[in-house]
């Protein structure tokens, strides 16, 4: 996803982090959500390469790649929460 700037990045990161809290029904704010978006989008961007795919192809592509990211982040920080 190296093809999108900073700007892009913050957007991409609150859809796909809101859309995340939406899927995982977790109740965050605004910042949490573009943490986890911004987190979920290298995530998922290093996932779909390692895979073969090209994340950086369009605005949609990469709100999906980052929002099946921020999913995955977000099922892997629940699974450690119960554990602890």
């Amino acid at each position: 996803m190296s093809g999108f700037g900073f700007i892009a990045w913050i957007i991409i990161g609150i859809i796909a982090g809101w859309l995340a809290e939406k899927i995982m029904k977790r109740s965050h704010g605004l910042l949490t959500n573009l943490v986890v978006g911004v987190i979920g989008a290298l995530l998922g961007g290093f996932l779909a390469n390692l895979l073969g795919f090209d994340a950086a192809g369009s605005w949609i592509v990469g709100i999906i790649v980052a929002t099946l990211g921020a999913v995955l982040l977000l099922f892997l920080l629940g699974l450690i929460k119960k554990r602890a």
